[in-house]
Order: C-alpha cells, then sequence, then structure tokens
C-alpha cells in the first residue's frame, strides 16, 4: 500500500509539466516514440545526477532494484540501459535546454531580491568559461589539441542567488571572446568579465548597448591619462583616472573614454587593474563588485564536484549536451526547492542527504528542514559553499 509518495516524486512536484511537454512537442522529441518517452529519459537522468550513478548499467540496477516504486515516482516506461544509451544519442538535446532555460527563469524571479555582497539595484552578471577535459579518442568531435578533447560551458551567471542565466556548450576551440555576440545585452546591467575577453570593439559593443563593463587590464594594456580623480587610498584605491587608449586600431575598436582603477588587495598582496565604462560608481564598490565575481569560479567548481558532468554515459555529442543540461536542470531545481520551502541548508547538504534519501516516503520539508547545525558546520569547513 502506498502511504505517500517517494523524495524523488516530491522533487518532481516543482517541475512545470506542461512547459516540459511544450518543449518536447518543440522539437519532435515523440517522432516514432512507442514506449520510453523523454519524460521517462529525464528522469532516469536525473536520478542519475542525484544519486551520483557511475555509469548506464548502475542506473539501470538501481532502478530495476526498485521496480515496485517506479511507476509512482513518474516513471511509464520500462527503465533499459539500451534504451536510454539511444535516447541519450538520438533525441534533441534542445529540449532539455529549453526546459532548463525555464527553470533558470522560475529561479531567478524566487531569487531576484538576494543580496549578493554588494548593495545595488542593478543587475550584476559575471561570464566566464570552463573548461572540461575528455579523452580524445572516445570523443573525436571535441579536439581541442593534437592530443586532447574538452568542451567549454561558457556561463552568464546572475549574482543574485549563484543562478546561471545562459550556458553555452562548446567545443574546446572556441575562444571566451566569440560568445560575447551571442549575449543579448540589459541596458543598465552590469557584466564582469576577466582579461581573457579584453577585446575592445566586443567591449564597446556593450557600451553602446547602454550597459555597464568591468575586466582587468592586461599588463601590456597603453593608454593615455586624461585626468585623474581622488583615490581612497585607505581602501586600496592606488589610482581612479580617465584615460583614452594609445594605438590607432585600438583607438578605432572603442573611441570613447574609459576608467581605469588601480587597486591594491592587502588580503592576497596582490595588484589589480580594472576598466571600465562606469564613471558614477565609486571606485571601492567597483572593487568589491570584482571581487563578487569569484562566484562563478566557486559555480564551477561546484557542479564539477557534485554532479556528473565529468563522467559522461554517452560519447556522441548530442549525449553529452543532454546529460549537461539536465545537470544544470537538477542544480536549479534544488536551488527552487531550497527557496520555496525556506530552508537555510546550503545546496551540497541537500544533495547529500537527498542521493540516500530518493526512494523513501517521508516529507520533503520534513527531511530538509531536520539538519543539525553541527553537521553544516563540519560542512563549511572542508567543501565549497554556494547558496
Amino acid at each position: 500500500m502506498n502511504s505517500g509518495k517517494t523524495i524523488f516524486s516530491q522533487l518532481l512536484d516543482f517541475l512545470p509539466s506542461y512547459e516540459f511537454r511544450q518543449c518536447v512537442k518543440r522539437y519532435r522529441g515523440h517522432y516514432k516514440i512507442k514506449s520510453f518517452s523523454c519524460w521517462d529519459q529525464f528522469l532516469c537522468m536525473a536520478f542519475a545526477q542525484l544519486s551520483y550513478r557511475e555509469s548506464l548499467r548502475d542506473i539501470q540496477a538501481c532502478l530495476r532494484g526498485n521496480q515496485q516504486k517506479l511507476y509512482h515516482m513518474g516513471f511509464r516506461g520500462k527503465v533499459s540501459r539500451n534504451t536510454l544509451a539511444h535516447a541519450n544519442q538520438v533525441r534533441d538535446w534542445k529540449i532539455y535546454a529549453d526546459f532548463a532555460q525555464l527553470l533558470i527563469a522560475q529561479a531567478r524571479s524566487l531569487y531576484a531580491k538576494e543580496s549578493f555582497g554588494v548593495e545595488l539595484k542593478q543587475t550584476v552578471y559575471a561570464f566566464d568559461a570552463t573548461i572540461i577535459d575528455l579523452c580524445l579518442s572516445l570523443f573525436p568531435w571535441a579536439q581541442f589539441r593534437q592530443h586532447k578533447g574538452a568542451i567549454k560551458l561558457h556561463t552568464l551567471m546572475d549574482l543574485r542567488g549563484s543562478i546561471p542565466t545562459l550556458i553555452f556548450v562548446t567545443h574546446g576551440k572556441i575562444h571566451e571572446t566569440k560568445l560575447l555576440d551571442e549575449l543579448i545585452l540589459e541596458p543598465g546591467a552590469i557584466y564582469i568579465l576577466d582579461r581573457g575577453y579584453l577585446d575592445f570593439a566586443r567591449l564597446y559593443r556593450i557600451h553602446q548597448a547602454r550597459a555597464f563593463f568591468l575586466i582587468r587590464a592586461k599588463s601590456d594594456f597603453r593608454f593615455r591619462r586624461m585626468y585623474s580623480q581622488p583615490a581612497q587610498k585607505s581602501k586600496g584605491i592606488q589610482a581612479d583616472q580617465l584615460i583614452e587608449l594609445h594605438g590607432f586600431y585600438v583607438r578605432k575598436d572603442y573611441p570613447e573614454r574609459l576608467r581605469r582603477i588601480r587597486y591594491f588587495d592587502a588580503e592576497k598582496n596582490k595588484r589589480l587593474i580594472f576598466l571600465t565604462n562606469h564613471v558614477a560608481l565609486p571606485a571601492f564598490t567597483i572593487a568589491e563588485l570584482f571581487r563578487c565575481r569569484w562566484k562563478i569560479e566557486l559555480f564551477f567548481k561546484w557542479i564539477k564536484q557534485h554532479l556528473r558532468i565529468k563522467a559522461f554515459y554517452g560519447t556522441s555529442e548530442n549525449a553529452v549536451k543532454t546529460q549537461i543540461w539536465i545537470a544544470v536542470s537538477v542544480y536549479v531545481l534544488v536551488a527552487i526547492v531550497k527557496k520555496k520551502l525556506k530552508l537555510k541548508a546550503s545546496l551540497y547538504t541537500m544533495l547529500q542527504i537527498l542521493s540516500v534519501s530518493l526512494f523513501e516516503k517521508t516529507p520533503l520539508f520534513q527531511l530538509l528542514s531536520q539538519i543539525k547545525p553541527e553537521e553544516k558546520k563540519a560542512d563549511s569547513s572542508n567543501q565549497l559553499k554556494l547558496l
């Protein structure tokens, strides 16, 4: 007798099923499909993420071992390793990319008022990329170096809530700056970039869109100082200048003036030089904003440690992208659950508890709200914390 829903089923209640069906319909995901639907595929892959399954055979064995519970967990098709492998290979990964974007939009609305360390009304984004290494002999489509394969995850993150707003999955050879052309720029927003994105023609596009950028300058950066503003040396601001670029071609790419800030980080004993087109913010606020960019680095490290995106269940490009987008969906889903249930536990702690409780029939809030303070304290010393 079913005395209640499993933890896995309760998590699914937070997913917009109608919108998922619309994504499937958009890409004809059920064309010539008889039994194992796109929803079954999503559930298998989401279960694998939440329970840290190592392989397709591992997924099959674990789910078939709980066969009597699968119907009540939302599964309608028979779970088979070969069927799941075929689905990952042939069903369009864009189904799951679009669904992940729907979840991202929902999460952003929930975290819209979240503080990220700097009190600003403007939306602040960090844009960066991370490399996921692949074996070139198994993934020949993902050539990065002569004897090395890799893909890149280019991520635009809203710093309020550490929610990834856009993710682009490309081959390892694609340079990061090219993805700046893919961004739909939001007027008034601030985009924080590392110095690898220093391309003045593309930065001028951000300026023309009435948005703001903040980026580190390279060591060989050439400029002409127009005038200096008072510097808050007690806060580490060594110089606050308005400058013009030096050089015919670079001036052609960016004909406007820029603001240059030289900052000394006493904590790390490091000098940093920032360039921005935002002239109204205090120089120390600019430095603090760039410090917040570390959240995207933390996001990359976190998902590589706690989600299955470094070891893949399939070798085709479609299978890899499907797995990545479903992993992103699981990350955002847990963030949505955390906010809607008003939980204080970190995402890491929540995922650890969920990984061993998916077949239990305990109320989800009761399960996740019974975290003792000493358990959270133990996590904080050794684990990356996000949200």
